[in-house]
């Protein structure tokens, strides 16, 4: 009886399983009721006392060797069973490639940023807009070219209701229901009637800013310019303000930068002047912030505006506008460093 529990030691420290049904049928024979260990326990009433310790001791050392190797069987399996439902066989075959954020995101994330340093938060507001937000409130005129038909979208024909053809929407709703301090970006989709070309497209979109408080001067708007070029170009980027016209600011200005391909010195980019325009900006209409329910005589501000796509040409030298809409992952691809 001893040789043949040293033999069924043997073959338990060598056991091996396939799959989990070579498993259960390995349990079976050794470890079932009916099962050879079972059996040897049966026979050991049989054993002559003087043998019966070390049968004994033998007997017990099989079962526990069966019930070990049997169970490191059976958790090998369980773990590779767990391994396999977390396959999920709907997927692509891997690898997965990543995606890439959209150039203009990017940007736009960039220049959020900058200003909310500077204690700017954002405001938003709806694309389908109309005639008071979008022009009356802002000072244009009832013969503005900007109303007419080949600059702005009007829905159903309606001359008062029409796709926002600036941000500047969110300023007057957002001075409509809150008193200065007013310190906002507003970042958005904006649309104009305009054919599509590598330089021009219907829609696109803008971060304008606007800084209402008591004693804002234009001192205020041209340090906030001169950080946020730095910021958003390099250390090194010059500005320069000159006069313009918009009826919701006065003065007005256009700002330009220093060549950042050039550095200023002239080249193709820059006409060979040494200078890019990127913004419109100037000090808020009395007008304005009248229209809005806010006191002209205490309260002074001022306004910016930029098209993302600009800033994006700008640090990405993407020739054409239209890249920006068409999803060619071959162009995307080329961002996911910027991400």
């Amino acid at each position: 009886m001893i040789d043949k529990i040293k033999s069924l030691l043997r073959e338990v420290e060598n056991l091996k399983a396939a799959n989990a049904e070579e498993l259960e049928s390995l349990r079976i024979k050794y470890l079932s009721k009916k099962g050879e260990i079972s059996q040897l326990m049966n026979d050991f009433r049989n054993v002559t006392a003087d043998q019966k310790r070390e049968v004994g001791i033998l007997l017990n050392q099989l079962k526990e060797e069966a019930q070990q190797r049997i169970g490191e069987l059976r958790e090998k399996f369980e773990n590779a069973s767990a391994h396999d439902r977390k396959i999920d066989l709907t997927r692509t075959a891997y690898p997965v490639p990543l995606g890439t954020r959209h150039p203009l995101s990017i940007v736009k994330k960039e220049i959020c940023d900058i200003f909310a340093r500077l204690g700017f938060s954002i405001a938003e507001g709806p694309e389908i807009e109309d005639d008071w937000h979008v022009f009356t409130s802002l000072n244009f005129a009832e013969d503005h070219p900007a109303r007419d038909m080949q600059d702005t979208f009007f829905v159903q024909h309606s001359p008062d209701i029409l796709l926002r053809t600036h941000t500047s929407s969110v300023q007057t709703r957002v001075m409509e229901r809150q008193q200065p301090p007013i310190r906002i970006i507003c970042p958005g989709r904006v649309y104009r009637n305009e054919a599509i070309s590598y330089r021009a497209h219907c829609f696109f979109h803008q971060v304008e800013a606007l800084y209402v408080d008591k004693n804002v001067s234009f001192a205020d708007l041209k340090q906030t310019l001169l950080y946020m070029a730095k910021e958003l170009f390099g250390t090194e980027t010059k500005i320069r303000l000159r006069p313009s016209y918009f009826p919701f600011t006065e003065p007005s200005a256009e700002m330009d930068i220093s060549c950042n391909l050039c550095g200023g010195k002239g080249c193709a980019f820059c006409k060979h002047t040494g200078w890019v325009e990127i913004l419109g900006c100037g000090m808020v209409d009395p007008n304005v912030l009248e229209n809005c329910g806010i006191d002209s005589k205490i309260y002074s501000g001022y306004a910016l505006g930029m098209g993302i796509e600009r800033i994006t040409n700008l640090k990405y030298q993407v020739k054409d506008l239209r890249m920006f809409s068409e999803n060619d992952i071959r162009f995307l691809k080329q961002f996911e460093s910027a991400n």
